[in-house]
């Protein structure tokens, strides 16, 4: 069974910065593809960043040059630094691996932007 545990959101003021984690449980997490996704209140899921097996990255447009997605996997934990932060950062954030064409969740951290 996989599972993927976020922690590290909580209320920050605009131009701030937090660091979210997501552990995997197992040892599987170092084979694949890590994805850190968010869902604004009354909006669809979107694609935040993700990170290969190898280290390369991509990221939204929305959060390019202040998003920092990094994975460590001596821990099986996958992390996302997040820089100047701004009130439309406000979501619930979550990080995903598809493992056999199947998408497997974290339960979502949530984080607030507000002054």
């Amino acid at each position: 069974q996989v599972q993927l545990v976020e922690s590290g959101g909580g209320l920050v003021l605009p131009g701030g910065s937090l660091r979210l984690s997501c552990a995997a449980a197992g040892s599987i997490f170092r084979f694949y593809t890590m994805n850190w996704y968010r869902q604004a209140p009354g909006k669809q899921r979107e694609f935040v960043a993700t990170i290969t097996i190898g280290g390369s990255t991509r990221y939204a447009d929305s959060v390019k040059d202040r998003f920092t997605i990094s994975r460590d996997n001596t821990k099986n934990t996958v992390y996302l630094q997040m820089n100047s932060l701004k009130p439309e950062d406000t979501a619930v954030y979550y990080c995903k691996v598809q493992i056999a064409a199947k998408d497997y969740w974290g339960q979502g951290t949530q984080v607030t932007v507000s002054s």
